[in-house]
């Protein structure tokens, strides 16, 4: 059950990334203003379901985990095996991205909103294009 809700987390942080892109951009295409805050809503919740995905992935029934990590290991060494292989790093790749996201969502009070919204649509496309990746070629939640 557990896999499963970190694999709905990344469906569902594919599917907030694609509006991520999109509405940023009908927003600053129309000067609609709530279209253009709704970026920094949409990259805070990405992120959030790219941390819970993240987070989740520690049960030995999942494939990733159960060749890539031990129970007998030093902590040290369990927390870096998640990003140990293929699937673990693009998981890490992702989170770095979206807490990137997250920051310019947070800490964007300088810039123009438009400009703002333009970048949190540009890092959109690029999570769209990394979540896809990732659930269609080399899922981390998938069962032995």
């Amino acid at each position: 059950m557990i896999p499963e809700l970190g694999h709905f987390a990344l469906i569902l942080a594919l599917g907030i990334a694609f509006l991520q892109t999109v509405a940023p951009l009908i927003g600053y295409q129309r000067r609609d203003a709530k279209l253009l805050a709704f970026a920094g809503s949409a990259a805070q919740a990405q992120f959030f379901c790219i941390a819970i995905a993240y987070v989740i992935n520690t049960d030995f029934s999942v494939a990733y985990v159960a060749q890539n990590a031990h129970t007998d290991l030093p902590m040290v060494y369990r927390i870096s095996a998640v990003w140990g292989a293929h699937e673990g790093s693009l998981l890490l790749w992702m989170l770095m991205l979206s807490g990137w996201t997250f920051a310019v969502s947070v800490f964007n009070r300088r810039i123009p909103a438009e400009l703002s919204a333009l970048v949190i649509a540009v890092l959109g496309v690029i999570s769209t294009g990394l979540l896809l990746f990732m659930l269609l070629t080399s899922n981390p939640f998938d069962r032995l």
